[in-house]
């Protein structure tokens, strides 16, 4: 039994017609008569009861054909999927920190190339995780905030698994809290400041490097800390408890966004911005614009959105 046999089986059960069925196919009378009657003999069953009125199906026929049918289905679903004459849409994907910043960047890139010829995958995830995706090839570029404090550390991580880091520009370092916070109303404050409130951070595996944790300033000791897994619950929680977390600002026309405002913290630590990529690997031309985007978008500013 081949797929031509329920191909031509389920086309006459559909046309109950041997002559209607040979002109739908292209092919001749004989052809389809000679199939149904080869594929029949095979199984040991009749499928079709012939007579001068026309062809019907027997009951068992009508069993056969309906699993026959939903074979096919899946046969042509498979040919438009990976036939030759398709073309298979290109894959486009980053892993990254939490960042709406880079997030938007994103959505410009997939309006300007759109959904006909592309697919698009975004991951904000863990720092493991980003190293993982872009070292295994699911993600082609990964986007990373380091510190003064890790960056020797990551030099040595990225050796290893031999990817590279190209950083775009640095950043001073801002507390996120609530336009309500008490310490809202301050241009600049310093990290002491900030210690009686619970500091929001990104979980990471608990077998991965404290040098791992997003948050810049790491080897400060957070009196009151509470781990999160993405920024809609660190948003709701700045919220609710007049927490604060850690990153690059605002993006300079927003003050406030989702009502959270960002506040310079007093430290000579900065962050550096920067995209990961597989050593000797060429970019495609997705990437490069993204790229071309990613780095204009992140001429110097006065903050950046949380």
């Amino acid at each position: 039994m081949n797929l031509n046999q329920l191909k031509y089986a389920v086309e006459v059960a559909q046309c109950k017609s041997i002559n209607a069925t040979a002109h739908a196919l292209f092919i001749s009378q004989s052809t389809v008569s000679t199939t149904i009657k080869d594929l029949e003999e095979e199984l040991g069953i009749v499928i079709f009861n012939r007579s001068n009125k026309g062809i019907t199906l027997t009951k068992e026929g009508e069993t056969f054909i309906h699993y026959a049918n939903n074979i096919m289905q899946q046969y042509y679903l498979l040919e438009e999927k990976y036939g030759e004459k398709k073309k298979q849409k290109e894959h486009f994907s980053i892993s990254m920190h939490h960042s709406t910043f880079a997030t938007k960047v994103f959505a410009r890139i997939v309006k300007e190339f759109g959904l006909k010829e592309y697919e698009y995958s975004i991951y904000e995830t863990k720092t493991k995780e980003v190293l993982e995706q872009v070292g295994n090839g699911k993600s082609e570029l990964g986007i990373l905030y380091i510190s003064s404090f890790n960056q020797a550390y990551y030099e040595k991580v990225f050796k290893n698994l031999n990817l590279e880091f190209q950083m775009i520009t640095e950043y001073d370092v801002y507390a996120y809290v609530r336009e309500e916070h008490p310490l809202a109303g301050h241009d600049i404050i310093k990290l002491e400041q900030l210690e009686e409130y619970p500091c929001l951070i990104f979980d990471q595996d608990e077998n991965s490097s404290f040098y791992f944790y997003e948050e810049i300033i790491s080897a400060y000791e957070y009196k009151n800390i509470i781990r999160t897994s993405d920024r809609a619950t660190t948003i709701d929680l700045l919220h609710a408890l007049d927490g604060y977390s850690i990153g690059i600002g605002m993006v300079q026309e927003e003050k406030s966004v989702n009502g959270i405002i960002a506040i310079k913290i007093d430290t000579d630590e900065k962050i550096n911005v920067g995209y990961l990529m597989r050593k000797g690997h060429p970019f495609s031309p997705i990437a490069s614009r993204f790229l071309q985007e990613f780095q204009k978008s992140n001429l110097p500013f006065e903050q950046e959105e949380c």
